[in-house]
């Protein structure tokens, strides 16, 4: 599906404009365009500080907020490239530890793409060739890197050595990517979405990952035995027990005896901070105090994700009283955490936008006794589930009687107000969605 960005800055526009007539529109997965763009700009790939590399079908992106957290509360200067973006594309790229700054971001666009007119290098691309280009120029002390799509042939994967390699929670997303036939690839979907995602695992790089079933697990033992690292897993290595107000995070290397606590909604956010810590114990040095690591956890913050909405636009047509939740997961194992941490929301009214290509039921399942009503609606610019066939699906399916399609979530939230008293307003389905909403409601992501 194909990705894209618009900027209120004219210079950001202009290069915006010239990836869009580029790019070939679609997600391109392989190393050799990627390689042979580096190449063109003086492969800035191996020029970069200390490096972190996260992998994941879901909570890579919060993983990487954590260990942003830990390092600035260390005050290390950290260079983080992620993806998608929300609201604007600049925040894609944070350049020691600030988001990029208009003028910047332009040159480096312009630069990148002058010397990438005949490659058909795809929107990815260009972009991480960008934050890598960015990232040599800059000094910092740290960089933390999230792979867009799979692992193994992402275009992030041109870094030749990363310091410490991190796969976060393992699920079926992309599948007509990563699933698609391929000589001597697994044939089991989920084992072959965990071969994907060690795919980023090499040889002199620190192996981190959460706990994942037996078969999963299997392989990626395999791939850290094939470049010679050690694996630091969850439950083997390293764990986190609850504490009150949070979690404690104990492991072979040594624990953490005071209690951590993250503003982030969800056991499973504890994880991927238990994730990140475990990257920075095996590290190579400085490693973070407890000190610094509480105060890193307490401070990480990744919008959209069961982001509770303040006070906007938005969240002024609910009734007074009604709590508006943002999360933009959109896959079963997403669906899977949000009914964890939706635990004692209920009665939930939904209002929900999915693209195209997603397990709609799939996604809504885990939660879907808890749902009191069901709002649909499109997502602007994106191909998506006709919210018609939402409210379809969600009826036959999931027994759930009432349900509205609505032309946005504007829409969809008066409706609400007009039929219900105040109470618990979950937004979800599509982290494009959730961009929409922020930029609605005012609270743009910095």
């Amino acid at each position: 599906m194909p990705d894209h960005a618009f900027s209120s800055d004219p210079a950001v526009q202009a290069q915006l404009d010239r990836l869009a007539a580029l790019s070939p529109g679609r997600d391109v997965l392989g190393l050799e365009r990627i390689a042979e763009l580096c190449a063109r700009l003086g492969n800035p790939q191996n020029s970069l500080p200390r490096t972190f590399h996260v992998a994941g079908t879901n909570g890579k992106g919060s993983t990487c907020a954590y260990l942003r957290a830990i390092l600035e509360a260390q005050g290390r200067r950290v260079h983080c490239y992620t993806s998608p973006h929300l609201v604007r594309f600049n925040e894609r790229i944070r350049i020691a530890g600030t988001l990029i700054e208009d003028a910047a971001l332009a040159a480096l666009l312009a630069e990148v793409l002058d010397v990438a007119q005949d490659l058909q290098a795809s929107f990815f691309e260009i972009t991480t060739a960008a934050a890598f280009l960015a990232f040599a120029r800059h000094p910092a002390d740290d960089c933390i890197v999230e792979v867009g799509l799979g692992g193994r042939l992402d275009a992030t994967n041109v870094i030749p050595a990363p310091a410490v390699c991190g796969i976060a929670s393992l699920g079926i997303d992309h599948e007509g990517f990563l699933l698609a036939p391929e000589a001597g690839t697994p044939d089991e979907p989920a084992v072959r979405i965990a071969w994907e995602k060690a795919g980023i695992f090499k040889c002199g790089a620190a192996l981190a990952t959460l706990a994942y079933p037996a078969p999963l697990m299997d392989i990626i033992k395999q791939r850290a035995a094939e470049v010679g690292g050690t694996l630091f897993s969850e439950d083997e290595d390293w764990k986190i027990v609850p504490a009150t107000g949070g979690f404690r995070w104990q492991s072979t290397l040594g624990s953490i005896d005071r209690p951590l606590r993250t503003r982030m909604a969800g056991a499973h956010q504890q994880r991927n901070a238990g994730l990140a810590i475990a990257m920075l114990n095996i590290a190579p040095h400085p490693r973070p105090s407890e000190a610094e690591v509480a105060e890193g956890v307490a401070a990480a913050f990744w919008p959209g994700r069961m982001q509770r909405l303040g006070d906007g636009p938005l969240t002024r047509l609910v009734p007074a009283g009604s709590t508006v939740w943002l999360d933009g997961g959109h896959n079963p194992d997403a669906g899977a955490a949000l009914g964890r941490a939706l635990a004692g929301k209920a009665p939930l009214h939904i209002v929900c936008g999915l693209l195209s290509n997603k397990d709609a039921m799939g996604f809504l399942r885990p939660f879907a006794d808890r749902i009191a009503s069901f709002q649909a609606v499109p997502i602007p610019g994106h191909e998506h589930h006709d919210p018609r066939d939402l409210c379809h699906w969600v009826e036959r399916d999931l027994g759930i009687v009432d349900v509205q399609p609505c032309d946005d979530v504007a829409a969809a939230l008066r409706h609400i107000a007009a039929q219900r008293a105040p109470g618990e307003v979950l937004i979800c389905g599509s982290l494009y969605l959730a961009g929409v909403v922020l930029a609605a409601n005012g609270e743009m992501p910095v």
